[in-house]
């Protein structure tokens, strides 16, 4: 039977799962990034620092520099397995995820490609030219890689670039790792990650269900199949497959699932965050890894995170459990100190004294976080001086 809990139950439960309620989750420094990655399966990463952040908040302690440092040393890694959208997962993870999800992302870009040009016999001489370019340990960043590309004979011209890009990863044969001259770089994910978990159709549906659930539960089933883009005929595969180490929560009428391992804590309590307030980047799985973000934001508020519903993701401001606001930010140089970013909140109403300063706190730890002196202007007064936070 199972058991029922309240909207704000699934809240607390959330924060807990996402690594953002109570003790570090995770140690922080060198070791953070890899642990939070292995626990929530995969991190959106199009915008590598917002997913570096991501890392961060979810692993105090941890550095921007830290994130790097896996990247560099191939434990984690940049790739397409879901959505035909970048992630960080886990380097060992790639290729049994790939496995369940490559063939309906490449179908559902095939028409894309059609008409860009590109068809099979294209893709593989894009195949066997990064295998050239990129063997014996080489790696290239975007610009150098597709030069290669064209002199093998291949334009990649406009979005053909990005196309063969993402074809070659869905294929198993590149991924995104280390960084090359301050850029990500291209290797072949064979030589650059070669222990790879190899699962079957049904013990990896079940894994991808149980990992999701770790990282993200409580959810629903429709949440899941939303987040992989895996057929209905395979979430309930997974979810036969994954068996009593499941339970369920009935919120509403609606079953969520999250693992049976989980502490649940003291049902009715009020959801608790790490600190009062908290930063998040744009693009997180606290909102993205969910097909109903009903839960996290209003819908009358949605618009605002996502400004003329275009697919941008804006910064988070989340206090207990629920987005209250955006915030933005700008790097500029300066020549006697180097960057510095301002910080600008967006709140959707007017913040209390303690949400001020639970943001200006969340914005230090950002701050120690990207090693940057920070500027921020008080949310509660826009036109006030703004403060700098070292």
């Amino acid at each position: 039977m199972p058991t029922r809990a309240s909207r704000s139950d699934v809240l607390r439960l959330r924060l807990v799962s996402h690594g953002l309620s109570g003790p570090a989750g995770e140690a922080g420094g060198p070791d953070g990034p890899l642990a939070v990655v292995e626990r929530m399966l995969a991190v959106q990463a199009q915008d590598l620092p917002a997913a570096s952040w991501a890392l961060g908040v979810r692993s105090p302690g941890t550095v921007a520099a830290d994130v790097l440092s896996a990247l560099d040393a191939g434990s984690i890694v940049r790739s397409y397995p879901m959505r035909g959208t970048l992630h960080l997962v886990a380097a060992t993870d790639v290729r049994w995820m790939l496995d369940l999800t490559a063939t309906r992302v490449l179908a559902s870009m095939a028409t894309r490609q059609r008409q860009l040009g590109l068809d099979d016999t294209i893709i593989a001489a894009a195949a066997e030219a990064a295998t050239g370019l990129l063997s014996g340990g080489r790696r290239l960043s975007r610009t150098p890689f597709l030069a290669g590309l064209r002199s093998a004979g291949i334009n990649p011209d406009g979005q053909r670039g990005y196309h063969l890009i993402a074809a070659l990863a869905l294929a198993g044969l590149v991924v995104w790792g280390p960084n090359q001259d301050g850029q990500p770089a291209l290797a072949l994910l064979g030589e650059w990650a070669p222990a790879q978990r190899r699962l079957d159709r049904s013990e990896g549906l079940a894994e991808f269900l149980v990992r999701y659930l770790d990282g993200h539960g409580p959810a629903t089933l429709r949440d899941f199949a939303a987040w992989t883009q895996l057929t209905v005929a395979d979430t309930r595969v997974a979810l036969a497959e994954a068996g009593d180490r499941l339970e369920e929560l009935e919120v509403d009428g609606e079953t969520l699932l999250l693992p049976a391992a989980t502490e649940r804590g003291t049902l009715g309590s009020r959801p608790a965050q790490r600190t009062p307030v908290l930063a998040l980047p744009g693009f997180d799985e606290y909102l993205l890894g969910y097909r109903d973000r009903s839960y996290v934001v209003d819908d009358a508020d949605f618009p605002r995170v996502v400004p003329g519903l275009n697919g941008i993701f804006l910064p988070l401001i989340v206090a207990d459990g629920r987005v209250i606001g955006t915030w933005r930010k700008e790097t500029t140089r300066t020549r006697a100190a180097g960057p510095i970013v301002a910080v600008e909140a967006a709140p959707f109403g007017t913040l209390t004294a303690r949400r001020t300063t639970g943001f200006a706190r969340a914005i230090r730890d950002y701050s120690a976080f990207t090693g940057l002196p920070t500027t921020i202007t008080p949310p509660t007064a826009p036109s006030a001086r703004a403060g700098t936070i070292s």
